[in-house]
């Protein structure tokens, strides 16, 4: 919340102002589509709010899919971005969506077989009611499945920007107009490092979860703390470095922009002087 109103201008102007396309309707989707995430995690956690185990586990169950339609819609936008850098290579567009496709539906299919299976439970605990989930069947293993396949497909991107972004540095170095697209590619790999690094930071804490040495007791304090940086490191990945992606690359093409004008600007006036010095000397 802190990033979104200390970025507001920006997102108004980038985003908001400019011509809407595919691309604004996915950032305003993961950005704002967090906030909701947030307000289910909530309520489904805080122990002063009561709530039924059927209306538990419909929360459990919407954040679950929620968080599986933003990284799909993350996947999109870093196919693009993919795309872009790969100068619209039809192979290159076709093997990430290929790749994406198969990662994505394997991951939806295991996760409606976990939906089906988990189930809510109501206990009376210091006097209040309240519900948790009961994982069954082949919960942490399907989990731990799809928690892989996001991890390959993130290692994935990042390996795929990495190696044409250094493509790219070495063949420009020849050109005395290296510095513009260096400089574009440089944004674009700090948007994706700082994306990657918040997923690298969520996967540990993840990983810790699946740690025999876990504590069971989910009401202590360690894990509620535990458990609180890893849905916080989550919502930063999912709401606030994911949005990132495209406004970092609609920043830079501002400031290009802007860039451009001032020096043509520059040079209209240098013309100019150089018109009327000319004339001048000539009467």
């Amino acid at each position: 919340m802190v990033f979104s109103v200390l970025t507001l201008g920006q997102e108004v102007e980038l985003i908001w102002r400019q011509r809407w396309s595919l691309m604004t309707l996915l950032y305003l989707s993961v950005r704002y589509g967090g906030i909701g995430y947030v307000v289910m995690y909530m309520l489904d956690d805080i122990p002063t709010i009561l709530m039924t185990d059927v209306v538990s586990l419909i929360i459990y169950d919407a954040s679950n899919w929620m968080d599986v339609i933003a990284n799909i819609m993350l996947g999109v936008i870093m196919i693009a971005r993919l795309h872009a850098m790969y100068q619209r290579s039809r192979k290159a567009l076709i093997f990430l969506v290929v790749i994406f496709l198969a990662i994505r539906i394997a991951g939806v299919v295991m996760l409606a077989i976990v939906t089906m299976q988990i189930s809510g439970v109501e206990y009376i605990l210091s006097g209040t009611y309240q519900c948790m989930i009961d994982f069954a069947g082949d919960f942490i293993f399907l989990d731990s499945m799809i928690f892989i396949l996001d991890t390959v497909w993130e290692v994935l991107t990042l390996c795929l920007a990495v190696w044409v972004a250094v493509r790219h540095f070495r063949e420009l170095r020849q050109h005395s107009t290296s510095r513009i697209i260096g400089d574009c590619f440089t944004a674009l790999m700090q948007t994706h490092v700082c994306y990657f690094t918040s997923f690298l930071a969520t996967s540990c804490f993840k990983l810790g979860l699946f740690s025999p040495t876990f504590s069971t007791d989910i009401f202590s304090l360690d894990t509620q703390i535990y458990l609180g940086l890893t849905e916080i490191f989550q919502i930063v990945q999912m709401s606030v470095l994911g949005p990132r992606l495209i406004l970092g690359v609609r920043e830079y093409h501002a400031k290009l922009v802007a860039n451009s004008d001032t020096a043509s600007a520059m040079n209209s006036i240098v013309l100019e002087e150089r018109v009327h010095v000319s004339t001048s000397s000539s009467v």
